[in-house]
């Protein structure tokens, strides 16, 4: 099919140089922003609101005016990317459509592959990379999967979400940033131009409710606050590796995979505190948390008398290596499945009527401190890995409150054991 000349010429910006092309910036906040870098007319370079730049080639095509994608910066160089659009503006001038043939149309699925192949060395580990492809092709695949990444539109990623925005938001709202990652990469790659439909400022924010705003029914289910001493008092009376890590996290507020992944090397007795590394992390960062006395007892009772290899696990299962997430599941199934036969409710979550898993026990923790104390909720966050306050804030941050979490970790592990707090006297200025 022949292709209409470029209609006028569009009026060529000032030639900038390398060095100002490599100093554009996105302005912030928005969308995808472009600028005419001059030296070819039509010759844009468009930056995404994370800071990922692409050529774009701006012309009229057939009457239309369309957007060609060169490649990304800077793997196109400003020299490369001229020379492309030079040869794109003379084949259009010679009635030759520039734009791939329709058999190198990249489709979703296909872009998920890609996108996942480069950013390989960004996952913590293979599990990560499986989770973060599993949500896609859950949730996505059936949407966008075979569709052409250049063709999908607000529609289609609304169409993807809405099904669950409201009945697993989390799930939902992670899935989004997936969808946008994918797309990005694939915009700066050349498969596509104009914005991001998956994006949410400014964007999906103004059709889907905040995810925030929406009931949270795929909270993991946590322990009632009444409940907490009963459950604890019956989990210490269980026999098992799986029941001592269950107990462990109970007292420490960490995760399932912190505790079952913990290694001898990682406790310092002296100083009653488990370090753990970034790399087991979910924020990437090491953690340091203090232990209590009875955390330091229930490690010195099932620490071998014989030396071994600090890198043992601490937990370790009967043949071996770590215990699995289903162990300690099971646990508190049995401890569920044990009411129940006695005529009891069970140990069920206050909002959702759900039994309690082990996840949530630290939202326990998190609604303790809240309603049951008046540590600062900073220091709980802290206690819970989580970030706190601002980048800059955290860059400013110089201490992770060790020695204080200590008190309010001692004041968990009584409100577990269903022990009264000391008194304080409160003694005079001058006394």
């Amino acid at each position: 099919m022949l292709v209409r000349k470029v209609s006028a010429m569009p009026k060529r910006a000032k030639e900038m140089s390398p060095l100002e092309v490599r100093r554009l910036e996105h302005p912030g906040k928005g969308r995808n922003v472009t600028y005419s870098v001059g030296g070819q007319a039509g010759l844009l370079l468009q930056i995404t609101p994370n800071g990922a730049k692409s050529w774009l080639l701006r012309a009229v095509v057939d009457g239309k005016r369309r957007e060609i994608g060169i490649g990304p910066y800077p793997d196109v160089s400003l020299a490369k990317a001229r020379e492309r659009a030079a040869e794109k503006r003379d084949a259009i001038w010679r009635g030759i459509d520039p734009t791939p043939a329709p058999k190198q149309t990249l489709t979703f699925e296909k872009a998920v592959e890609k996108f996942l192949a480069s950013k390989l060395d960004e996952f913590r580990n293979e599990k990560h990379r499986k989770q973060w492809q599993a949500t896609l092709d859950t949730y996505a695949a059936e949407h966008l999967g075979k569709m052409a990444v250049a063709q999908i539109d607000v529609h289609d990623i609304l169409r993807t979400l809405s099904p669950i925005w409201s009945s697993k938001t989390e799930t939902a709202s992670r899935l989004r940033g997936r969808i946008e990652s994918v797309l990005a990469w694939a915009t700066v790659s050349g498969h596509r131009s104009g914005d991001n439909p998956a994006r949410w400022k400014g964007n999906l924010d103004a059709i889907l409710p905040k995810p925030g705003k929406v009931a949270k029914q795929d909270n993991h289910p946590a322990l009632a606050l009444n409940d907490a001493a009963r459950w604890f008092s019956d989990l210490r009376k269980r026999e098992g590796m799986s029941a001592r890590a269950m107990e462990f996290l109970a007292m420490t507020a960490a995760r399932s995979g912190e505790v079952r992944g913990a290694t001898w090397a990682e406790i310092d007795d002296d100083s009653g505190i488990w370090t753990i590394p970034g790399a087991r992390m979910k924020a990437g960062r090491e953690h340091r948390v203090p232990l209590t006395p009875d955390a330091l007892a229930l490690l010195a009772s099932i620490k071998p008398k014989d030396e071994r290899d600090p890198a043992a696990f601490i937990f370790a299962a009967v043949k071996g290596g770590a215990l699995s997430d289903m162990s300690l599941s099971a646990v508190m199934r049995r401890m569920q499945e044990a009411e129940v036969e006695a005529g009891r409710a069970g140990f069920l979550d206050p909002r959702n009527k759900r039994p309690a898993v082990p996840h949530g026990l630290r939202s326990t923790f998190r609604d303790w401190t809240a309603e049951r104390t008046e540590y600062p909720r900073d220091m709980a966050e802290i206690a819970l890995a989580h970030n706190v306050g601002s980048e800059v804030e955290r860059a400013y941050r110089r201490g992770d409150m060790v020695e204080k979490r200590r008190a309010m970790m001692a004041a968990w592990g009584r409100f577990l054991r269903a022990e009264a707090a000391p008194k304080v006297v409160q003694m005079g200025a001058r006394a």
